[in-house]
């Protein structure tokens, strides 16, 4: 098949949204770019192991094992028959007046654009826990990783906390994979999670199916628990004291701790390329504005977890409504879309339903001991931060200059949204008010050798 030389349209990320997003503008007869860091395509949710692995995609991905195998052989078709440039192992680095700084194995090449779809997904969002500096401390999508990619559980005794979705999945696929899981302790207690029942009724079958997870997990699973720290010793880990939801003490011997409370957004891209950005106060995380189809202005689209939190199904929606978008823009026919809109609004009502039942534990990250670490990159302490915001007015980028929190290798990917609640506890003020930090260029670490090898 030729190629067209124009308009040339580029997707970062090969996850449900970017492969929708490919599939539907290869189907009108374009040729899109797509770029992602990973060695197959599939994303976080459907990552594929490497060749040979002897785990079936029911054991990888349990109900999703029949989406995970078609989104797979999709892009792989599309791939296999030259329908589109798939560039693997690839990671966006910059991007300025429309050309995306892309390392990959040979080193920088500048790749430029007509159109742009980012479909960069989300990472773990994390609230620091005194003693998560520790060797043996891992989020919940690293032990997700781990397990789909290699097959291994990261500890001998796992402890997972936090909140969400996410915890209660990657305790059940630890489970069911023979590891030994001795506690998971999620934040949000009985009381309110049952408030977000309204709008998880949105979808049934699927919190039913979370419920059913849980169940699996029987006594392991606590809800309203206090973490306190993470105990350690020069070897790493070797237990979780936290209180249980009647306020007794308990201390769980482990060697590893995996944590996280449900997502944040990567918006690092969208930040380069000029997207608004509007505080979402139910996700309590600044999120890019778009249009309902994915728009976010100069042609660029959004899809995704990286604009929306909506989870692999909503993906899907957004991405094949961001490539339709697309089209139109261009002047192609384009599909119906009502009836995406119309499921895009079912799953954001959910997801909304999981943003209420478990909620990002503000009050526990603001009344931080003074002695925890809450940049792990730069090994930035409460004190640090809360002394940053009495002398930085309490605005995010004026505290990032004068305590360094957010200038490491994570690029405040881990920090941002906990160092925000302090500045904002310690300035009397709302969490939005404080603002965000600034995406820079590179938005991944990169060697000085890639640049040097640049044409």
């Amino acid at each position: 098949m030729s190629r067209p030389s124009s308009p040339k349209i580029v997707i970062v990320g090969a996850g449900p949204a970017g492969i929708r997003a490919a599939a539907t503008l290869v189907a009108a007869g374009l040729h899109p770019v797509v770029i992602d860091e990973g060695h197959r395509a599939g994303g976080q949710i459907y990552r594929r192991p490497p060749d040979g692995f002897v785990r079936t995609p029911e054991q990888l991905y349990g109900s999703e094992a029949v989406k995970a195998q078609e989104l797979h052989a999709l892009f792989d078709r599309l791939t296999e028959e030259r329908q589109l440039t798939y560039q693997a192992h690839s990671s966006v680095i910059a991007v300025h007046q429309g050309r995306l700084h892309v390392l990959g194995e040979g080193g920088v090449q500048v790749i430029s654009y007509d159109r742009l779809v980012l479909a960069t997904g989300a990472s773990d969002r994390i609230a620091p826990v005194p003693g998560w500096q520790n060797a043996g401390v891992y989020s919940l999508g690293a032990a997700q990783i781990a397990l789909k990619a290699q097959g291994v559980a990261l500890g001998r005794r796992v402890v997972l906390i936090g909140s969400g979705p996410l915890l209660t999945l990657v305790g059940a696929q630890l489970l069911k994979a023979g590891a030994d899981v001795a506690a998971v302790l999620d934040t949000s207690s009985w009381r309110r999670q049952m408030r977000g029942f309204p709008g998880l009724a949105a979808r049934p079958i699927v919190a039913l199916r979370g419920l059913a997870l849980r169940a699996r997990l029987g006594g392991r699973y606590h809800a309203g628990v206090t973490l306190e720290r993470i105990e350690a010793n020069a070897s790493g880990v070797i237990a979780m004291r936290w209180r249980d939801a009647g306020g007794w003490q308990r201390i769980t011997p482990c060697d590893m701790v995996g944590m996280g409370w449900h997502l944040r957004a990567e918006t690092h891209l969208a930040d380069l390329v000029g997207c608004v950005f509007a505080y979402d106060e139910q996700w309590q995380q600044w999120l890019p504005q778009t249009d309902a189809m994915g728009r976010a202005g100069n042609g660029v689209y959004l899809a995704g977890d990286g604009a929306r939190l909506i989870g692999a199904d909503g993906a899907e929606i957004a991405g094949r409504l961001a490539a339709v978008a697309c089209l139109k823009d261009l002047g192609h026919a384009a599909s119906p879309v009502q009836a995406d809109l119309r499921k895009l609004t079912r799953l954001k009502r959910f997801a909304y339903g999981l943003a209420r039942a478990f909620p990002w534990p503000a009050e526990m990250v603001r009344t931080m001991p003074d002695d925890a670490i809450v940049c792990r990159c730069e090994n930035i302490t409460a004190a640090a931060v809360r002394e940053g915001a009495d002398f930085g007015g309490g605005e995010a980028n004026r505290l990032k200059s004068l305590s360094r929190v957010g200038m490491g290798r994570c690029q405040g990917r881990y920090c941002h949204l906990a160092a925000v609640e302090l500045v904002a506890a310690q300035s009397g003020c709302a969490s939005r008010d404080v603002g965000r930090f600034r995406g820079q260029a590179p938005v991944r670490p990169a060697p000085v050798g890639a640049f040097l090898r640049e044409d």
